[in-house]
């Protein structure tokens, strides 16, 4: 009987001792990516040539033209999105405006198309933000703007003025929702073989990314976006952003050649009418 009232006075013990033992929380970090979220993900992929599928035939172009008024005659189709093998969306830019003007005419402005050329949304340099941004801060700075549709807000996409030499680059913007602003920042990876970016939230957490293909001669890239915070609204600015991308350097060429043009007056400040249009004040008298 002693022998047996030991045995279940141990069992009893070791079933307190197990029930009070705190169980483990999981600790998630600043900056890591949670795993317990699906991801949305899509392909943004940007041709190496003219020759596609948009565009190929006698009658194509003019086709394109009159199905969207955003499709203008210097429109030049460069990639396309894909979302589970499937084409969601065309990506352009406006050829002439970018590859034959200079100074403060060339602009680079791109645009997103549904399959059928319904228009999403375009990116387009602001020159006079950007120089002065660039004059600021010693650095090239480029600075672009994002109308998207059914979207009242212009959503501005700024690459960070403010870094130490040889530190990766950041760029940064807002969107305005019905529960308020959130902010992002995307933050080039310091060791990755392509142009690789994180997609970090106001509260520093990392919700995604954009990884570079660079098998792919016109330029591929894989978006993820942590399902809990994806967004039609934060995939047309990524989508929009991963094409810029393939200016990148060029934007960034374009800027500070500009801005040393001004210092050194070889040229005038002027701006185009169509940038004028987007620094005006909507409460103006007109």
């Amino acid at each position: 009987m002693a022998d047996g009232s030991i045995l279940a006075a141990k069992e009893i013990d070791a079933a307190e001792t197990q029930v009070e033992k705190p169980k483990r929380s999981a600790s998630k970090r600043v900056g890591t990516p949670s795993r317990k979220y699906k991801q949305r993900k899509f392909k943004v992929d940007l041709w190496a040539t003219d020759f596609n599928t948009a565009e190929i035939g006698i009658m194509k172009r003019t086709q394109n033209e009159a199905a969207s008024d955003q499709f203008t005659k210097d429109m030049d189709i460069i990639g396309q999105t894909v979302d589970g093998g499937k084409r969601e969306a065309l990506i352009a830019y406006r050829k002439e405006l970018w590859d034959k003007n200079k100074d403060f005419d060339r602009r680079l402005v791109i645009k997103l198309f549904s399959e059928t050329l319904g228009w999403r949304g375009t990116m387009e340099m602001m020159v006079g933000r950007s120089l002065q941004l660039s004059t600021g801060a010693g650095v090239p700075v480029p600075a672009f703007s994002l109308n998207l549709s059914r979207h009242e807000q212009i959503i501005e996409v700024e690459r960070c003025a403010r870094k130490w030499p040889f530190l990766p680059e950041r760029f940064t913007f807002f969107i305005q929702g019905k529960s308020g602003p959130r902010f992002y920042s995307l933050r080039r990876k310091m060791f990755s073989i392509g142009a690789d970016y994180r997609l970090f939230d106001h509260q520093g957490r990392h919700i995604g990314g954009i990884d570079h293909r660079i098998i792919n001669l016109g330029g591929s890239r894989i978006v993820r976006i942590d399902a809990a915070h994806s967004n039609a609204k934060l995939e047309t600015v990524l989508e929009l952003f991963s094409a810029m991308l393939k200016f990148n350097r060029a934007s960034k060429r374009h800027v500070g050649k500009l801005c040393q043009k001004v210092r050194d007056g070889k040229i005038s400040p002027t701006l185009t009418h169509r940038e004028k249009n987007l620094y005006y004040n909507p409460r103006r008298r007109r």
